[in-house]
Parts: C-alpha cells; sequence; structure tokens
C-alpha cells in the first residue's frame, strides 16, 4: 500500500496554561507563563517550591464521582483531553471505524498519586488495607483503557513509557499506523501527574529544578519547572479527512528516533541530532524547509547547549534562520506528557501562524546562539516544523509537523 498523508483533525489539550486550546493558546499569544508556587505539598518540605499545576481540575461536570474513584489525575487529564480533540474533530465513530482506530498514549510515571497514597496507608497510618481500585488506579495504560471504553474504540491500543519521550514515541508510532494503512484513525498523544511528594523528593535528589522559575537558553537558567497535563491529538488520512469536509489543523509528515547509548542522565549531540535527522528523512524534507523548532528546552545547564549544538550538526548555515523556542517556560516540563502538550501547541501555531516565545528569558548565553524568541511570540508561516523530545536514558523522539496551506 502507498504511504498516506495524515492529517490532524482534533486537538485537545489540558495544562497550566488552561484546560482547553482556546485557553492554552491566549496564553501563549500573551507569552503568559502558568508557573505559580506548588499547592497541595506540606511547605518547607522541599528546596524548590514552583511548580506548572493544573488549576481547578476536573471542571464542573467534566468527571462523574465514579470516574474521579477509579482513575487517577494522570488519567482524568488524559480522559478530558480526549473528550475535546474528539468533538474538535468532528469524526463519526461508526461501528467500523470503532474496530479500525487505534489509540497510543504515552506515560512516563503512570499513577503516581495513587501509589504514593497507597504506601502513605500501608506504611505510615497501618492501615493493612488499601483503595480497592488501586492497581486500576496506577497501571500506566489506565488512560487509554479510559478512552476505550468511554468511545468504545477496539483497535489496537497500547501505552509507550520512555521517560519524558514517552508522548513523541507515542504519537509516532500512531502517525505510521495511519500512514501504512494499519489504522484508520487514531487518538495519539499522553499525560503525566507528577505533584506527588515522593515524586518530587526525587526530582530535588537530582538537582535540576529551579527554585524560581524556568528560563531555557538564558545564560542565568537554573534549571526546570515540573509541570503536568495532558494532550491528544486524533489522526487520521489526508483523503479522508478532506472527503468529509473536516478542519485540518496541520500535518503529522515525518517521525524519528534514535538513543544516545551514552549515559542515564546526560544527553549527548549525536543522539538527538540522529532523531532530527530521522524525522527530516521520514518526511521527506529538506532540512531548509524546516522554519521552526518546539525544543526539548528543559532550562537546564546542560540539556540546552547539547540541544542547540545538535539542531547545528543537523541544520548547519540554516540554524541561524531557524526560530527556535522551548513552551515548557510555560507550560513546565509535563515529564511523558510534554511531548504530547508540545506537539498539539506546535500543530495550533502552524495553524494560526504565531510561534510561541521562550519565556521568562534574560540573558543570552553563547553556548545557546540560536533564535530563541525571546518573550514575545512572533507571527510567522512556516511550513514545517519539529517538535523535539529528549528523555532520560537517552531515548529521542522528534515530530516533523507542516502546516496546512
Amino acid at each position: 500500500m502507498p504511504q498516506r498523508r495524515v492529517a490532524v483533525t482534533g486537538v485537545g489539550i489540558v495544562c497550566a496554561l488552561g484546560q482547553n486550546q482556546a485557553e492554552v493558546f491566549e496564553a501563549l499569544r500573551q507569552g503568559r507563563p502558568g508557573i505559580g508556587p506548588l499547592t497541595g505539598i506540606p511547605p518547607g518540605q522541599l528546596r524548590f517550591g514552583k511548580g506548572a499545576q493544573v488549576q481547578d481540575f476536573p471542571p464542573r461536570g467534566a468527571l462523574s464521582a465514579k470516574d474521579l474513584d477509579y482513575l487517577d489525575r494522570f488519567a482524568q487529564f488524559v480522559a478530558v483531553a480526549a473528550r475535546e480533540a474528539l468533538g474538535d474533530s468532528g469524526l463519526e465513530l461508526t461501528a467500523d471505524l470503532r474496530r479500525r482506530t487505534a489509540i497510543v498514549l504515552g506515560s512516563s510515571i503512570g499513577g503516581e498519586a495513587s501509589h504514593e497514597a497507597a504506601f502513605v496507608d500501608l506504611y505510615k497510618l497501618e492501615r493493612g488495607r488499601l483503595h480497592p481500585f488501586t492497581i486500576p488506579r496506577v497501571m500506566p495504560n489506565a488512560g487509554v483503557s479510559r478512552v476505550s471504553m468511554e468511545y468504545g474504540i477496539t483497535g489496537p491500543a497500547w501505552t509507550v513509557s520512555t521517560a519524558c519521550s514517552s508522548s513523541n514515541h507515542a504519537i509516532g508510532q500512531a502517525f505510521w499506523l495511519v500512514r501504512h494503512g494499519l489504522a484508520e484513525a487514531a487518538l495519539a498523544g499522553g499525560s503525566e501527574a507528577p505533584f506527588s511528594l515522593g515524586m518530587l523528593k526525587g526530582w530535588e535528589a537530582l538537582r535540576v529544578v529551579s527554585d524560581d522559575t524556568c528560563r531555557p537558553f538564558s545564560a542565568d537558567r537554573r534549571g526546570m519547572i515540573l509541570g503536568e497535563g495532558g494532550a491528544v491529538l486524533v489522526l487520521e488520512p489526508l483523503e479522508a479527512a478532506l472527503a468529509r469536509g473536516a478542519r485540518i489543523h496541520a500535518e503529522v509528515a515525518g517521525f524519528g528516533m534514535s538513543s544516545d547509548a551514552h549515559h542515564i542522565t546526560q544527553p549527548s549531540v549525536e543522539g538527538p541530532a540522529a532523531a532530527m535527522q530521522a524525522a527530516l528523512e521520514d518526511a521527506g524534507v529538506a532540512a531548509e524547509a524546516v522554519g521552526y523548532i518546539n525544543a526539548h528546552g528543559t532550562g537546564t545547564r546542560l540539556n540546552d547547549p547539547t540541544e542547540c549544538a545538535a539542531i547545528r550538526m543537523v541544520f548547519g548555515d540554516h540554524a541561524a534562520r531557524l526560530a527556535v523556542s522551548s513552551t515548557k517556560s510555560m507550560h513546565g516540563h509535563a515529564l511523558g506528557a510534554a511531548g504530547a502538550l508540545e506537539a498539539a501547541i506546535t500543530v495550533m501555531a502552524l495553524e494560526r501562524g504565531l510561534l510561541p516565545p521562550t519565556a521568562n528569558f534574560t540573558r543570552p548565553d553563547p553556548e545557546c546562539d540560536l533564535d530563541v524568541i525571546p518573550n514575545e511570540p512572533r507571527p510567522a508561516q512556516p511550513e514545517y516544523a519539529l517538535s523535539n523530545s529528549f528523555a532520560f536514558g537517552g531515548l529521542n523522539a522528534v515530530l516533523a509537523l507542516r502546516r496546512r496551506s
């Protein structure tokens, strides 16, 4: 079967910037970060006190009392995002299409809050019995299973867990399923809810979390800010989307993966460069055609210059003409959901012709000498964009996205 072009016809997103497309894009347009004081954590427990948390979630009526009882927060995020994405797509899930639709979602840690609550009950409170839904709440595939059951989708469905590249790996695999005719539609993305004390103490021990804010590529950057949320894209063959008159937000044009085989936490230049090159080759696109990169851009001392060097390795002289920004400066680093949030944001940026900024930027770092769109969004209409995700363990995943003209 010849390869099919793949359209993005639905977008759903929940993060610290908002709980739907409109809210999130408005925050991006204003360059307004969703970073604030941590809530739900006893004061004085951590060396850092900021996070990019989703406030007032879930919205009233979005989930039933039963849903809240057996779904951890990470699965609640993806349930709400999938609902927005499917509604946005206008896709009619007929009995035949339900059998031929895939669900591929990413999560690095799954139901962490439920896991911690179980340990508190067992070891601190010595209750001896756990909540009867403990296992369904903690399992990383809970989000996939929830979406499958809510919409009666019986096609291939699974969860990807590759640390901070989880969602990009998920979207890329779903893209390939649709492109090669193994699925007629797909829901792809991911979610994460890492704000439990135990998880935060683990990140504290790594000494990579900022004590004030996230300022990627700035000379005075102090580290990442953790975030949470979820996003889902609806993917379908371009011809099918055109035939039913669907609104096409953008296209997924290519996907690339690589492994550093280098270090468990320190990135290499060669691995990310290989993934970007693979995405370009998969899309059949010359490097010079790319106008924007949504960078992994964590704001750590090591990651940012390494990613900039990898971009220069792939793009050569064209790197000086690229616009590159890190939206983690606004929605935080949502770990396994990062790729989903950033892919959704990149799709919205391509469709609306407005590139999101790197917020909180103060002064340039000579090691990060790219055009990082400091602080203010920029009107632009690039034809192609990349969305980068580079994970601990050296696992890299890059999406190539195309503006729908």
